[in-house]
């Protein structure tokens, strides 16, 4: 049995191409199942349901044997266990869906520019703490790091934050909070990620899944 994570939303429904590409189809639409695990048109093929920032720890643990998630969830993940390859996770594909970036974002009226001249100790809000210090330790400005889990607009609009660091898609929502877009940290996208150990003992059905996705990445942009 071949086993693969992924959560509801944006990267379920843009996974289902690539599914097709590997002749795989899910029987059920998790918006209207209540089931957590999934049938598919594949005996031997099911998919779990879990929430996106748990799907390397599903593939990590063997409760997955390959799952589907983000490049920002994989790098704080990554960062817990010094690096995917000592967490066991096998990263062999960018399949380009589900696209979007990591962003700075302050209130409107914020002068973040002139904070980060004058050198000013800023405090910010995060789901991302790994890839925030990063970035503002390679910009040499000392940050104060706020970890959130939601909401994170609510942040610099109560006082809590001077800035936030989230992803951004559309950037309506952060415009509807008044807040802008002030630095662009890095793309995303999501990555196949796979169980070294499950890769070793069912090679042949994971290497079919893993070559049929490679066929069918959507193309670069640009390319």
């Amino acid at each position: 049995m071949i086993t693969l994570a992924l959560s509801k939303g944006r990267i379920f429904d843009e996974i289902m191409p690539l599914l097709a590409a590997a002749g795989i189809e899910v029987l059920e639409d998790p918006e209207k199942s209540r089931k957590l695990i999934l049938a598919t048109n594949q005996p031997d093929v099911r998919v779990v349901l879990v929430r996106a920032s748990d799907v390397p720890t599903y593939v990590q643990y063997g409760g997955a044997d390959m799952g589907v998630c983000g490049k920002d969830t994989l790098i704080e993940h990554s960062a817990e266990w010094g690096g995917a390859a000592r967490a066991g996770l096998f990263l062999p594909l960018d399949l380009r869906i589900a696209r979007c970036r990591v962003s700075v974002a302050v209130r409107s009226d914020f002068d973040y520019e002139h904070a980060v001249r004058q050198g000013a100790r800023l405090r910010v809000a995060s789901k991302y703490t790994a890839i925030a210090r990063d970035f503002f330790a390679t910009k040499g400005v000392h940050v104060d790091m706020i970890k959130l889990y939601g909401s994170m607009e609510l942040a610099p609009l109560t006082g809590l934050a001077d800035a936030i660091v989230d992803l951004v898609s559309t950037g309506n929502t952060l415009k509807a909070n008044h807040l802008v877009e002030v630095e662009r940290i890095m793309d995303i996208s999501s990555h196949l990620v796979v169980n070294q150990a499950a890769l070793k003992l069912k090679q042949a059905p994971l290497r079919r899944i893993i070559d049929a996705f490679a066929s069918a990445i959507p193309p670069a942009e640009g390319g």
